[in-house]
């Protein structure tokens, strides 16, 4: 829920907000909430769903349902980019690969890779793959998990087109503001109900499309 949340802030604000206000970068910073949580869900969703296959097939499907409304709402064209659920895919198949029993290692990294290279284009690229990666791996120790958290988005993330005098690098450090999210998370599984489980699918293409209408037809 609060990654929908901070979703939909970012999005509103790149349309509403000019980018250079220092309201504009609060509520980025707000947004950089939603990836890094989504990647950690995905690796979470992964150890424990019933079935891997469905789950890869389900994000699968929506990543091409949301495709379109996702560059109709950022002016985008059809292979120029794609939306963050095509990373969420590339990242829970990396994550399976990784935990495959018969599969070499070298193999591995080899596909893994192909997953990074696959989700080039999509928002938030092989940074979701890696951070899905990282979540899975060291599931069972926190530190390395925010350690590894920590490094891949400031290495690929922050650093690459930082400067303290542009607010559009200052508000990529938002992503630090989901340390004390995963700090309070303790392994327990929320609430099963079929709101809950599909909402999110629904969700990311609908509030697209919502704010596409709203952007180029109503104002």
């Amino acid at each position: 829920m609060i990654a929908v949340m901070a979703m939909i802030v970012d999005h509103t604000t790149f349309w509403l907000v000019p980018s250079d206000t220092l309201f504009y970068v609060i509520l980025r910073m707000i947004g950089r909430l939603a990836a890094p949580i989504m990647c950690y869900l995905i690796s979470e969703g992964y150890f424990h769903t019933s079935n891997k296959k469905k789950y890869l097939k389900r994000l699968f499907i929506f990543a091409l349902i949301s495709h379109y409304p996702y560059i109709l709402y950022f002016n985008l064209t059809s292979f120029q980019t794609t939306s963050i659920i095509w990373g969420l895919f590339a990242g829970f198949l990396a994550l399976s690969i990784s935990q495959s029993k018969v599969m070499p290692l070298g193999l591995k990294v080899f596909f893994i890779l192909l997953c990074c290279l696959m989700s080039w284009t999509a928002d938030w690229n092989y940074i979701s793959v890696l951070w899905i990666l990282a979540f899975g791996l060291f599931r069972n120790n926190f530190s390395l998990q925010m350690t590894s958290f920590i490094l891949v988005g400031i290495l690929f993330y922050v650093l690459p087109d930082f400067s303290i005098l542009d607010p559009n690098s200052i508000f990529r450090l938002g992503i630090l503001l989901t340390l004390p999210l995963f700090t309070m998370y303790d392994g327990t599984l929320g609430k099963k109900s079929f709101l809950m489980k599909w909402s999110f699918y629904i969700i990311y293409p609908g509030h697209l499309l919502i704010l596409y209408v709203l952007r180029y037809y109503i104002f």
